[in-house]
């Protein structure tokens, strides 16, 4: 099975699967979904949602979020973890965006990633689900399952990302990404995977053993 075999597997099994990708994070607008990716790094995307709208109900826009303190918003997202780090990126981000963008989440990588506590995955979101700009975002799902299924090498995202990047079509990629984290979630996950009962890896694993 080559290379170009699996990946036409992989998207016709997630489309027939997962025809429809709602974005998991609950969220109003782009500045509510920049807040929310932000705090979906190392949580949960339930955890996330069972704390933005206390979040959200005292400020869903960047002009009241920066009337908060940090020490404000920090003592409403501790369930999510890291919240020292991320209560001065939400409030620091507002900030940039009243000051620099008019009030608005800016639609380019370059000012996302400028902004404190943006990294490029929560960019790429944002650009693909927010503005939809083509993006790959690459989460611990997604660079897992690139690994198994030996479409990437798993060394690193930013390779990952590369290699989804040049095996899927353009036009598929905000699409399958999605598509790919909940079949992570549902049959592939990081503990507890088993082949045999992972429709994709089972497939994949059965015609390359038929092809030596």
């Amino acid at each position: 099975m080559n290379k170009k075999e699996k990946v036409d597997f992989v998207v016709h099994t997630l489309e027939k699967l997962y025809p429809e990708t709602p974005i998991p994070l609950d969220h109003k607008d782009n500045f509510t979904l920049l807040v929310a990716v932000l705090l979906s790094a190392q949580c949960t995307d339930v955890r996330v949602n069972l704390v933005t709208p206390r979040l959200f109900a005292l400020a869903d826009n960047p002009y009241d979020m920066v009337k908060l303190s940090v020490e404000e918003i920090k003592e409403i997202i501790k369930p999510c973890g890291l919240s020292p780090m991320k209560s001065k990126g939400i409030h620091g981000l507002s900030n940039i965006i009243i000051n620099e963008h008019n009030g608005e989440v800016p639609n380019t990588f370059e000012a996302l990633e400028a902004m404190p506590g943006v990294g490029h995955k929560t960019a790429s979101v944002v650009m693909s689900q927010g503005f939809g700009v083509p993006a790959f975002p690459v989460d611990t799902h997604i660079h897992r399952l690139m690994y198994r299924w030996t479409l990437s090498n798993g060394r690193n995202v930013i390779q990952t990302e590369k290699d989804a990047k040049r095996l899927f079509s353009e036009e598929l990629w905000n699409k399958l990404h999605l598509q790919i984290i909940f079949f992570g979630r549902e049959y592939c996950p990081a503990r507890g995977h088993d082949p045999l009962n992972c429709l994709i890896c089972k497939e994949i694993g059965r015609r390359e053993m038929f092809s030596k």
